[in-house]
């Protein structure tokens, strides 16, 4: 998934020489957490909401609201914004941002086009509502995760099963990260099997894999297969 469809746009941007009060003031308004600061409409650097209340905090301790207030309103976003920007562009996946990010311990960032223009913002709550549309979560229905041997076909056989039992699939994951060796984890979220029967399915279904957990979304019931 790229990040074009799943970042916050248009970008709410600041000028470097407007006030820590007007930043403040914008990032309340809009309920953002990132603020990309311009130059002249270029890209020059980047204020949180969390540089914005560590700048507070630190002269906050001897002066009342009105000397705050007037402090605040002086000093520049210049003066508190972060210069070196880490930027991603808008035709990266949602993984090859959320891994830069991880990297460097950020909550979000600016998105470019091929120009340097910024187009947008991507931040952690964006990528958590693009990890609940492919995981098909809001479908409220069940997840399953097996360990598969990794022959051709394996998934297919496993998803054939859920569907011989009414169920539709609403994604399906795999990795060989965490598996024995010639084998796979698989993470199945599926809907529309009849409660009454899915213990007949597992039945079926542990004579094709071992497994790990059932979760059901609607009545918030997990059973734990493999403790490991």
């Amino acid at each position: 998934m790229l990040i074009r469809y799943w970042m916050s746009k248009p970008a709410i941007t600041i000028e470097k020489d407007q006030s820590m009060q007007q930043a403040l003031a914008l990032i309340k308004e809009k309920r953002i957490r990132l603020l990309p600061v311009t130059d002249a409409g270029k890209l020059c650097g980047v204020v949180s909401d969390r540089d914005l209340k560590r700048a507070s905090a630190s002269d906050a301790t001897s002066l009342d609201v009105h000397e705050l207030l007037f402090l605040i309103s002086k000093i520049k976003v210049s003066e508190i914004m972060t210069r070196e920007v880490i930027t991603v562009h808008q035709d990266w996946s949602i993984e090859e941002a959320a891994d830069l990010m991880l990297h460097h311990k950020i909550s979000g960032a600016p998105v470019i086009d091929d120009d340097g223009a910024i187009v947008g913002v991507i931040t952690q709550s964006d990528m958590f509502r693009a990890t609940l549309y492919l995981t098909g979560l809001k479908k409220r229905g069940f997840q399953i995760a097996l360990v598969l041997e990794d022959t051709p076909g394996s998934i297919m056989e496993i998803v054939n099963v859920i569907r011989q039992f009414g169920g539709r699939m609403a994604s399906i994951l795999s990795t060989y990260e965490r598996a024995p060796n010639g084998y796979r984890n698989v993470y199945l979220r599926f809907y529309e099997v009849s409660r009454d029967r899915i213990e007949e399915m597992l039945d079926v279904l542990r004579q094709k894999a071992k497994l790990r957990y059932l979760v059901d979304h609607r009545e918030n019931r997990r059973i734990v297969f493999d403790k490991l």
